[in-house]
């Protein structure tokens, strides 16, 4: 059986972050350097499905950069069998320590790869075997072959990602694209549920924002409205504020976004006051933040029980999150713009606001 071509390990380094771009669930499993060299000693060994070839994780680690060279078939095999044997020599340059077999087999091949159906495992052996079981399936190798470039390589990736990734985690990446582009444009326009079209500050933020009014309000709450917006001095949803007969002094620290649900009922026993802050970068709603917030929204007239707080992110996988995830107060909510329909609630054992005003 021939051995299949082996592309050089830049190439595969520099496809894989194409291949699974942002929003891709586990991304740093797929595109980090383990990540390439696993997928190059794939290759190396011919462990591609059809083959009946297949690798272990300890050959990832075993490899080093003098074998990665010796690219005849003779040599390719001979280190095959040599890297399977029960009294095989370790190199002393090899690419990794032996302890990485771990991460090598659990994040990168097993909830990388393998979950995002590039990589298979081999059937019918016990857990715990020491037979190589791991090979490429021959859509994904096919993605490294060094003639496709340009658009044909853009197409050939875009099939690929088309039949392999679920819907969601297709939808989670167009929508990341989508943001990323917009905010690098100039000017970003979002329409208000309650009328009217306003202008955010370009950059990260006005995304962000954009996609609170637009697609947060309208999808968690029943009535929606802008009562407040706050962007580089700029105040939006004062007459609708005083026209509610809440006393919003703008010398206070406020949201970025204070959302209404007007609600159905007319004693306004149903209204729901959401206060957002926008995060690309810092600024959740921690506990500090939610008292303070509480403090302002009572002395504007608000009502506490018919309070919410969310702080809304690009993305789950976006620093931002990861950074703030430990501060975020219980008794509030995380919301992505990646994952529209989604949000995650920080349970208190109090009464959870949105579930019982809004359409959540």
């Amino acid at each position: 059986m021939s051995w299949p071509k082996v592309p050089k390990l830049e190439v595969i380094a520099e496809r894989l972050p194409q291949i699974f771009p942002d929003g891709t669930e586990n991304r740093n499993y797929v595109t980090r350097e383990m990540a390439a060299r696993t997928l190059y000693v794939m290759f190396y060994a011919g462990a591609i499905d059809g083959q009946e070839r297949w690798i272990r994780p300890s050959q990832v680690t075993d490899m080093s950069d003098e074998q990665a060279v010796l690219l005849s078939d003779e040599e390719r095999n001979a280190w095959v069998e040599q890297a399977l044997s029960s009294k095989k020599e370790r190199p002393a340059n090899t690419w990794y320590a032996p302890n990485s077999r771990e991460p090598v087999r659990d994040e990168t091949i097993r909830y990388g790869f393998i979950a995002l159906g590039a990589v298979l495992e081999r059937t019918g052996l016990p857990v715990t075997t020491p037979l190589p079981k791991y090979a490429m399936t021959q859509k994904f190798a096919a993605l490294f072959d060094e003639s496709l470039v340009g658009q044909q390589l853009e197409d050939a990736i875009l099939a690929w990602q088309k039949s392999h990734l679920n819907p969601a985690a297709l939808s989670r990446i167009r929508l990341l694209g989508a943001n990323a582009a917009a905010a690098n444009s100039d000017t970003i326009t979002a329409t208000l549920p309650n009328a009217g079209v306003v202008t955010l500050e370009s950059g990260p933020s006005g995304v962000i924002g954009k996609c609170v009014i637009e697609d947060f309000a309208p999808k968690f709450l029943k009535n929606p409205a802008v009562l407040w917006l706050s962007q580089s001095g700029e105040k939006v949803g004062i007459d609708l504020a005083s026209r509610l007969k809440l006393k919003i002094d703008p010398s206070k620290t406020l949201p970025d976004v204070i959302l209404v649900d007007l609600g159905t009922k007319t004693d306004g026993s149903d209204m729901l006051f959401v206060f957002i802050e926008i995060v690309a970068s810092d600024g959740p709603v921690n506990s500090v933040r939610k008292k303070k917030l509480t403090e302002i929204a009572v002395e504007a007239g608000f009502s506490p029980e018919h309070l919410a707080f969310v702080t809304a992110f690009q993305d789950r996988s976006a620093p931002a999150f990861k950074k703030a995830m430990s501060e975020l107060a219980w008794g509030t909510y995380a919301w992505f713009c990646s994952e529209p329909s989604n949000i995650i609630e920080l349970k208190d054992g109090e009464s959870h606001i949105l579930s019982e005003f809004s359409l959540i």
